[in-house]
């Protein structure tokens, strides 16, 4: 499930991102009412990537958590961060209007209702297997009778949904729950972020994690489709946080230095 951050804890983001905000000129007063129409940037932050976010007890932190909070001092507005525990939930979550900006792997079934940037970072999407396994490598996986552990509604659950040939998916609802299930139901792989799956490897030495990859998951941020004016200013906010260094410096200070940032992309006026 997914929950507003209390006032504690906003008080938590807008300190972590005041550190490190870069200065800009105010953007242009119908950039603010296209991105921030309440007038205040709801941001939907989502908690199953341990690459862009890292929750604790009382507060969230991370390069998301960095961005929305830099984009909310550019347009002068407050910033309300809600915290969704997947990818898939964020995505459901437009239909409704609960937010202005999110964080999400650019896919095709997203894209038709949410404009993205270009991506800022670069992840690999991957399989753990049991050390014993006879799949050796991420083309072995697609076999028939294969059974994968994926995150429902996850950038590589969609990915492999449109791409495997012969291989099944098994869908559980968060990340942490498809390793479970991956183990419980002793299937024959799970797929996911390579770095939540290497930290998952290193405490079950009877795992590995393959050192191919099958996708590169390319995380952006996005807006819900129609505001046209808002995403062109983030398609050029993202690419002055790449090239200024800021989503570099947002992933050292995470603990995160190994995640790629995106190349640039160009940006039509």
């Amino acid at each position: 499930m997914y929950r507003t951050l209390g006032r504690a804890a906003v008080v938590t983001l807008v300190a972590t991102g005041a550190a490190i905000a870069q200065s800009a000129s105010p953007p242009p007063p119908e950039v603010v009412k296209d991105l921030a129409p309440t007038g205040t940037l709801r941001a939907a932050i989502n908690a199953g990537n341990v690459v862009l976010v890292q929750k604790s007890a009382s507060a969230v932190s991370g390069v998301t958590v960095d961005l929305a909070n830099e984009l909310a001092r550019r347009l002068g507005t407050p910033v309300a961060p809600t915290v969704y525990d997947t990818a898939g939930k964020v995505t459901d979550a437009v239909k409704s209007g609960a937010w202005d900006i999110a964080f999400l792997a650019v896919e095709p079934a997203r894209a038709a209702v949410i404009g993205f940037t270009a991506p800022y970072v670069i992840i690999e999407g991957t399989y753990m297997v049991a050390n014993d396994s006879p799949l050796r490598t991420t083309a072995d996986v697609d076999r028939d009778g294969v059974r994968i552990a994926v995150a429902r509604g996850s950038a590589y659950d969609l990915y492999l949904s449109r791409t495997l040939q012969h291989a099944t998916l098994v869908r559980y609802p968060s990340p942490s729950e498809a390793l479970q299930g991956f183990i419980a139901d002793k299937l024959d792989a799970a797929a996911g972020v390579r770095q939540f799956l290497n930290a998952f490897a290193k405490t079950n030495p009877a795992m590995r994690v393959m050192p191919e990859h099958f996708q590169d998951i390319r995380e952006a941020m996005g807006t819900p489709l129609g505001r046209d004016i808002g995403l062109q200013y983030l398609r050029g906010f993202i690419e002055e946080m790449k090239a200024g260094g800021f989503v570099a410096s947002s992933l050292a200070r995470a603990g995160q230095a190994d995640a790629v940032v995106a190349p640039p992309a160009a940006v039509t006026k």
